[in-house]
């Protein structure tokens, strides 16, 4: 990919403003959109070919709604309690949720209520899991592998080594439809560190690619969030996950919702 062009700004996510109306929402929307397409644009690449996931994690449903008002339509969480009650309270809207986050097993069959698609594959017995109640259910799922391309002990995801042994095992379950692989970049101010980690998970793509296409279905990439999702795009990115760019930046780190368990 084209890396040389300058970004338009990106400012750190503390700076980024709460949207409190549907005009706001609309406005942070429009900002980030532009944002996307104008890197896509200078990296050579087709703007419509990234799509904007915004990720609505600890946002309460009063706020929601006026983001969805705006054209939020499709929506990302965390954790399968929180996403599950949302999905419920907010039931009357047309709304596609997707799970962005680490999931335990026994919290399958509650996310499977809800979502559209599964961005952290990243264990055999949970593709397993998800399998069965796929297959019972008569249904499939869009799945994304998650790749630890940090290789961060505090974050989930697949070894690189492993992804593409772990992606020739999934593709024995008929019910998992694989889209692609996901990453978290690392948390830091170091842009080349962080470009590496998502140009290791399109080498990685391209890989599996090579060796063979129905690996890895239409090979996205889904990477990138609010402090780095420009970069994301000019690598690759297919998929940005975008919070606190459009909802305003949360008052605690996400180490605080979200301690590690491991």
């Amino acid at each position: 990919m084209t890396t040389e062009q300058p970004l338009p700004d990106q400012q750190p996510p503390a700076a980024f403003p709460r949207a409190e109306s549907i005009a706001e929402f609309a406005a942070a929307l429009a900002d980030v959109r532009a944002r996307i397409d104008e890197t896509a644009l200078r990296a050579g690449r087709n703007p419509g070919d990234v799509r904007l996931l915004p990720v609505s994690k600890t946002v309460p449903q009063e706020r929601l709604r006026l983001a969805v008002a705006a054209g939020a339509h499709e929506l990302g969480e965390n954790k399968v309690q929180e996403a599950k009650r949302k999905s419920e309270e907010m039931a009357d809207l047309d709304i596609s949720w997707a799970l962005i986050g680490h999931l335990q097993t026994n919290k399958v069959k509650d996310m499977l209520t809800f979502v559209s698609e599964f961005h952290a594959l990243d264990r055999i017995k949970l593709a397993e899991t998800l399998d069965r109640r796929l297959q019972a259910a008569g249904r499939g799922l869009d799945v994304y592998v998650q790749v630890n391309t940090s290789e961060e002990e505090s974050k989930y995801g697949l070894a690189p080594d492993a992804t593409l042994p772990f992606l020739r095992e999934v593709a024995t379950f008929d019910s998992l439809n694989v889209q692609g692989l996901m990453t978290l970049a690392m948390n830091t101010t170091d842009t080349e560190r962080v470009r590496r980690c998502f140009r290791l998970l399109r080498s990685l793509r391209d890989r599996a690619r090579d060796e063979n296409p129905a690996l890895i279905g239409p090979g996205g990439l889904s990477m990138g969030m609010s402090g780095d999702f420009l970069i994301a795009v000019q690598e690759g990115a297919t998929v940005v996950r975008v919070g606190q760019a459009i909802f305003g930046a949360r008052p605690l780190p996400d180490s605080y919702y979200w301690p590690s368990d491991r």
